[in-house]
């Protein structure tokens, strides 16, 4: 590992003669406490319902929360954003965003963007791999799992279950998407906890409704989730074109950007963007956008977790903290 990332504190920071555009974009996925959804992966849980109500108090009072058309116009017309520019994002279109995120960005006036993979609403036969592979992993009543595809894993603690879990998911990530599933679908098979219908994404009358209210837009996110990078060129180019598609069928108003599952992206992929005329697209890595240098298509966002206090969030949003966060994850 080496030093600061020169390059990017030079964007950040504007070291040349042109004053940085920045844009610090927010990850969230669900909202709530593991104990309210305790057949779900907790992990994917990136604040409770009262520091998520915390976090958006502050960034009312301390910085200027655009929307995503503000933010596409802006570019298009190619003005500089407003200072302290930031963009909310949202992932998976969980129930939750309705039930506790939504009321907290009404109440105060903010907007956010939901990325929708769209094979999901109305399909709660179709259940998030990673949620089945918690329920497999980590509620089975097995002790042990010998031949698991990673090789024997003891499974007589908690502990050890989150454990070989966080070794199983890295695994399976590493398949094709086709594989990926097949692979939950065994390991679910072996440990006696076959996945079941458990609606957890927002059916299209649901996301219906809240784009009715102007406090929410729609973004793509691929039909089925998959990660791009392990799946064909024909399979990403269905679900990169046909997310969109889908989601424009269903709420003609959503726009033209993008969220890469897992944040999975290739010089393919990028190509195949260009051609379906997105004109953002965001990743999980992370960071602040100078707009002026920034990929439009490579968008950094700031991933917030359970983890992520309230002093944590603060620090997150700052340029010097985000040089940090850059550096420790190269």
């Amino acid at each position: 590992m080496g030093g600061l990332p020169i390059q990017y504190l030079s964007e950040i920071y504007g070291f040349s003669s042109e004053k940085p555009n920045l844009l610090r974009v927010l990850t969230y996925h669900r909202i709530g406490h593991p104990d309210e959804t305790p057949h779900l992966e907790p992990r994917q849980i990136s604040a409770s319902t009262e520091n998520f109500a915390a976090q958006m108090a502050f960034l009312r009072q301390n910085y200027r929360v655009l929307s995503m058309p503000e933010v596409l116009e802006h570019i298009e017309n190619g003005r500089q954003l407003p200072d302290r520019s930031v963009l909310i994002t949202f992932d998976d279109a969980c129930l939750d965003v309705k039930s506790n995120a939504h009321p907290v960005l009404k109440k105060l006036n903010l907007t956010a963007t939901v990325f929708v993979p769209t094979a999901y609403p109305g399909h709660p036969e179709r259940a998030f791999w990673w949620d089945d592979l918690y329920r497999a992993v980590v509620l089975t009543d097995r002790r042990s799992y010998p031949n698991s595809p990673i090789g024997s894993l003891s499974l007589d603690s908690l502990e050890n279950r989150l454990q070989h879990l966080k070794s199983l998911q890295n695994y399976v990530k590493t398949l094709s998407h086709d594989e990926l599933l097949e692979t939950v679908l065994r390991i679910a098979g072996d440990l006696g906890n076959k996945p079941k219908a458990v609606k957890t994404v927002l059916d299209w009358d649901e996301l219906r409704e809240l784009a009715g209210e102007g406090v929410l837009n729609f973004g793509a996110h691929t039909r089925t989730h998959p990660i791009l990078t392990q799946a064909t060129l024909s399979q990403a180019h269905d679900e990169i074109s046909g997310s969109l598609y889908d989601l424009r069928r269903e709420i003609p108003e959503s726009l033209p950007v993008f969220a890469y599952p897992n944040g999975n992206c290739s010089p393919e992929i990028l190509e195949i963007m260009h051609e379906e005329g997105y004109q953002l697209a965001f990743t999980t890595e992370d960071g602040i956008n100078n707009l002026n240098t920034a990929n439009p298509l490579l968008l950094r966002r700031i991933n917030i977790t359970r983890r992520t206090s309230l002093k944590l969030f603060r620090l997150r949003l700052q340029r010097w903290f985000s040089a940090v966060d850059v550096y420790r994850h190269q």
